[in-house]
């Protein structure tokens, strides 16, 4: 019974592993409210939720998504189109200098996203959904997501899926057919104002301090027992 729990837990495990979006957001954010997103999608997808028709050749495709990423003050890395399961896919990666200027912009009809200060912590806050009319898609099968690496430790969220993974990534998708009907897909989190590097480095550098303190105070106590015992008399004793 329990190698069958165990095999069913590790199939299940596989499974999601596995899991593959038709459209999907993905970030990875710094403190700072900079970062890099990677947006994945089928280029009918693109059309609904971003406006970018893209033209047949492949490398007329390309260049209208780097113009569109470029034209919303982006800094693109690399674009691709592949295919998967008869299906093609166009993939643009791109750096970002402000996460909360990413809204509205020609990139991101679509995205509305902000970070804010929360005392000592960050807020993270937005939603996703279709802007203007109806899209005429033919194929709405399938998930989208957005998925964000986030850079510190996570506190709460809000309502993420999957709840935190790995640590420090939070996912929330929806079916295409409910995304293209203009369902709001709404998302959220709140973290440490402090990245897992820093805080990593700062616990280091004291434990480093500690350790020399305490190597400090071991050898003060051994040179202090050895002059002690310098000074002691060691001759022989008076007939």
């Amino acid at each position: 019974m329990g190698a069958r729990l165990a095999a069913t837990l590790f199939l299940a495990a596989g499974l999601h592993g596995c899991l593959t979006y038709e459209y999907e957001h993905e970030f990875w954010l710094r403190v700072d409210g900079s970062g890099t997103v990677n947006v994945t999608g089928r280029p009918a997808l693109f059309l609904a939720f971003k406006g970018l028709a893209t033209p047949a050749d492949e490398a007329a495709s390309r260049e209208a998504a780097r113009q569109l990423f470029e034209r919303a003050g982006l800094r693109v890395r690399r674009v691709t189109l592949t295919h998967r399961a008869g299906h093609a896919y166009l993939f643009v990666s791109a750096d970002f200098d402000d996460v909360n200027k990413l809204t509205g912009t020609p990139a991101f009809p679509d995205l509305r996203i902000a970070l804010s200060r929360a005392g000592d912590n960050l807020r993270l806050e937005g939603g996703w959904a279709r802007p203007g009319p109806p899209p005429e898609v033919l194929e709405r099968d399938g998930l989208m997501a957005v998925r964000f690496h986030l850079p510190s430790k996570i506190y709460e969220h809000k309502s993420a899926t999957d709840g935190v993974e790995r640590g420090n990534i939070v996912c929330w998708r929806q079916d295409v057919a409910a995304g293209l009907k203009g369902e709001r897909l709404d998302f959220g989190a709140v973290m440490d104002a402090r990245s897992i590097l820093l805080s990593t480095v700062t616990l280091f550098a004291g434990a480093m301090v500690l350790a020399t303190l305490i190597l400090g105070g071991g050898l003060y106590l051994v040179a202090r027992h050895g002059r002690k015992g310098l000074a002691s008399p060691t001759g022989p004793p008076a007939p």
